[in-house]
Formats: C-alpha cells, structure tokens, sequence
C-alpha cells in the first residue's frame, strides 16, 4: 500500500496544491502496480504468448489473465464470431427450456402424487369422471327412444300418400326427426369414444402414481404421455 506524508508547516493553497499532487501520483502509481494484467495464451501451433494486452492470435481461444507476481487474476472467454454467438444462444435457449421442462415435471408429479396419496382414491375420481359420461349416454339413449316414438305416427301418416306428393308439413316432421335421430347417433359415438379417453387418462396416471407411491422421484419418470381429446374435456 503507497503512504502519502503531508509536509509539515504546508499550508494555505500551497497545502491544498502539494495535497491533490500527492494523491494523483500516489493513484497513478497504485493503478499502475494493479494494471490490466498480463494475458497468456496457447496459440494454434502450440507456442505459448505472453503480453500485457489481449492476444489477437488466440481470440478464439481462452486467455489467462495474471497479476505481476504470476498468480491467476481471471480468465478472458473466447470471442465468438456472430455464427458462434448464434449457436451459443440456441444451446442456452435449449438448455434453459429443458430447466423449464424438468421443473415442470417436478411440479406436475408432486401435484399427482398430492391429489392422488393412493389408489382407492384415484379409482373414486375415476369413476366420477365417467358417471357424468355415462350419464349423457343414457340420455341420448332415452332421447332416441322418444324419436322412435314420435316417427311411428309420422310413418303411419306417410303411407297415406304413397305414389302421391306428400303434404309439406308432414315431409319437414319426418325430416326434422331423421336430423334429430342422427344427431343422437353421433353424440352416442363420441360418448362413447370419450368413455375409453378418460379411461386411458387414468391408466396412465396409475401406472405414473405406482412408481411414485413406490419411491420414485418427482420429474424423474420422464414426459407424461397424452392422450387426445376434445377441447372440452376434463383438465388433468
């Protein structure tokens, strides 16, 4: 550490001017012993260089950075070009979302494992998932009993005119209740299809939850699978 004295007896401007000298030189002659350091590197021929500023053959290489007494002060990453820097982007971009996607993971199976602490329980919202499907089932099937119904008058009606014109009305009642009876079809199809997706959703969960309930840890069994479904359905 440099030691600055103040002579005695100095006073007044001439103090203050012989105060301010001593201090630039003393700043001037401690940046100077820290300085910028000493940069060493490997250049591509194996020679090593040495030099007391940033080494333009080894820019694309590592630089060591020392103090006077050859002690490490820090090290000079490589400069990129704008390809490279492009590339490294990408991998900390990729990197960063596969961080993302584990801690996902992690949270994902330690809310399943939080919702679900065994199977009676997972079977219970099983089963209530799908009594509400079953449910629109029964309708549907009850929905198409009553058009069944209400075509035998309509049908009974129409021989009435058979080789003749029909009357209107009773055309757009037959109609209406052909575009009724298919409508009940179709959504009986997609109950039943949506039937095997919620069960396929829970057998996935439970072979997930057996290898937690097991030990296994959060994130560690990989994506969960998904499986298809409308837009509508049950969020898990």
């Amino acid at each position: 550490m440099c030691r600055l004295t103040v002579p005695e007896g100095s006073g007044g401007w001439r103090g203050a001017l012989v105060l301010a000298l001593l201090l630039a030189s003393g700043a001037a002659i401690a940046q100077k012993a820290s300085g910028p350091g000493i940069y060493s590197c490997v250049d591509d021929r194996g020679n090593r260089i040495t030099s007391d500023r940033p080494i333009a053959e080894c820019v694309a290489k590592e630089q060591r950075v020392l103090n006077k007494d050859g002690s490490l002060k820090g090290v000079r990453p490589p400069t990129l070009t704008a390809e490279e820097r492009a590339e490294q982007e990408a991998r900390d971009r990729k990197e960063a979302e596969a961080r993302a996607a584990q801690a996902d993971a992690v949270r994902r199976d330690r809310n399943l494992k939080a919702r679900y602490p065994n199977e009676d329980m997972h079977n219970k919202a099983r089963e209530a998932a799908l009594d509400s499907v079953r449910l629109a089932i029964r309708n549907s099937e009850l929905r198409l009993k009553d058009l069944v119904a209400e075509r035998k008058p309509l049908m009974d009606e129409a021989e009435f005119y058979v080789g003749r014109t029909m009357p209107l009305k009773l055309r757009q009642q037959i109609d209406a209740n052909d575009a009724a009876t298919d409508a009940q079809k179709a959504a009986m199809l997609n109950q039943q299809s949506e039937l095997v997706r919620i069960n396929k959703i829970y057998d996935i969960e439970l072979e997930r939850l057996r290898r937690l309930w097991s030990g296994a840890l959060p994130g560690s069994l990989g994506p969960t699978e998904r499986v298809a479904g409308p837009a509508s359905a049950p969020a898990r």
